[in-house]
This record gives structure tokens, sequence and C-alpha cells, in this order.
């Protein structure tokens, strides 16, 4: 079923109007400063796997490779360096420590969008350019709906937190804003998903979220919650990715967007104002 503004339901009969807290991913959800990430770790890892001396061409790595990555996007990076580890052993070689490969990566991809950080920090570019279409609107209709906000992104806290800064973004959340740490078995969203519920006294479906990545929808759906799957095309920034609208069903989506450019149409629906 579609509403308009390219919002399709595919749980019609999804619990609307309860929501008290809702949780967003960052990367990809609300922020395009990484826009692209993929193309840096994938590679970077293809690489890495080629110098095993497999006899597997470059296209069987980049689907071996590409299938992970993408299953485990949402969790802390370090486990999809774990997993890489994990590839190298399987083909014989001797991996590097998996904290190793994420600093190896984090180099790239810093060199990849640098220039877009500068160009904020110097008011070259605006916040609207690099973040998902609609992002401010919705998060001030949620607002003014009186529901309290939660961030949660796989990529390290500290990053997460200037970059939400730069984006106009940390006052939305406030104190609510969750990172991968040094010490990655104290941080998951399965955890925060489980503090929201328990410190607020909440049910499951009293629990909305957005994400583009397959973790996120699969806790939220696990614990009771409406999952809006934003199958955001991050380079167009505009329309689904076919890809990631495939992929974000099979994790349990109940509604797909595009990004939030029909926002207050999203939220009279989601909210039961209509």
């Amino acid at each position: 079923m579609f509403l308009p503004d390219e919002i399709e339901v595919l749980t019609p009969n999804l619990p609307r109007g309860r929501f008290r807290s809702v949780l967003f991913d960052f990367d990809g959800t609300l922020s395009l400063i990484r826009e692209g990430w993929p193309l840096v770790m994938i590679p970077m890892m293809v690489e890495v796997l080629r110098q095993t001396g497999t006899r597997e061409t470059d296209a069987e790595l980049h689907a071996v490779v590409e299938d992970f990555v993408m299953r485990l996007n949402g969790r802390q990076t370090i486990y999809q360096m774990m997993q890489l580890a994990d590839e190298v052993r399987r083909r014989g070689g001797s991996p590097r420590e998996p904290l190793a490969y994420k600093h190896r990566y984090h180099d790239l991809l810093m060199s990849r969008i640098e220039g877009r950080i500068e160009a904020l920090r110097a008011g070259q570019t605006t916040a609207e350019e690099w973040t998902v279409p609609g992002t401010r609107p919705l998060l001030e209709g949620l607002r003014r709906r009186g529901v309290t906000l939660y961030l949660a992104s796989g990529t390290d806290l500290k990053y997460v937190q200037q970059e939400a800064e730069l984006l106009g973004l940390s006052p939305y959340f406030g104190e609510h804003i969750y990172g991968a740490l040094d010490n990655y078995e104290s941080f998951s969203k399965k955890m925060i998903i489980e503090q929201i519920l328990r410190d607020n006294g909440l049910r499951g479906d009293e629990l909305l979220g957005f994400g583009d990545g397959f973790v996120e929808i699969e806790e939220v759906k696990r614990a009771g919650g409406v999952a809006v799957a934003v199958a955001s095309d991050e380079a167009a920034r505009h329309g689904v990715n076919a890809w990631k609208r495939e992929r974000l069903i099979r994790a349990g989506a109940d509604l797909v967007i595009p990004e939030y450019r029909g926002q207050e149409r999203l939220l009279r629906y989601l909210f039961a104002e209509e």
C-alpha cells in the first residue's frame, strides 16, 4: 500500500499514535557526510583478501565482502573488521587485529569526506546539503508531538557528536546521542533500545525507529516497536535506493520511505492524526 509522497506501508495494521520515544540511526538516515562509505570499505577489504593468495576473482571477493558489510551495517564498525579478519583466516592468511583494519578504513574514509567537514566548518556549504532531505522539519514535527528523540550510530561516538553538531542536529537529541566505543561490548543498538524501554517504562509499541541499516530495523522490530526504513539514495538525494529497500524489507520494516520530503504526511499517519 502506498500513501502520497512515496510512503510505502508494508504493515497496514501497525500500532499508531502511541509513540513516546523515537530512535534514529545517523549515517544515511539523517547525515550524508559519510555518503559513499561502502565505496571505501569494500575495496579496502577486497584488497586485504586478495593478499591471502586466494584464487577467487575480484568480483567473487566483492560479492562476499558486500554481503557481510551490508548485513552488519548498523552495528559498530569493528564488527565488520572482525568479520574481515575471519575471512582472512578462512583463506589461510594471518589477519591483522580488527582495530588496525578499522583505523586503516577510517583514514581512507577521512580522505574522502574531510573536504565536506571543512566546508561545513567554514560555512562554505549548508547543513541542509549534507542531511537527508526533510530531516530538520521531521525532527521539528516530532518535537512538537512531545516525544523524546534518541540517536544511536555504529560510527565512533566522538565523530557522531562532532558531525551532529556540525549539522545542527545535536539540540534535538541533547544527551541522548550514542555511538561506538573503544570497549565495543559496552555499546549496541540492542542495548540502547533496552535502555530506552526500561528508563521510560515503555511498551514496545511506544517506540518508533528510523534507519537505513539492517541492524536497527531488526532490533526495533525485535523489541516490538514500529520500524521506518529510510531507503535513501544518498548520492542522488532523491528517490528510493532499490537495493536498500529490498534488504530493509527483509529486516522487517513496517514502512519504507525515500527521505523526509513527505514528513508531515508521514507523521500524521504514524501518529494517527487522520
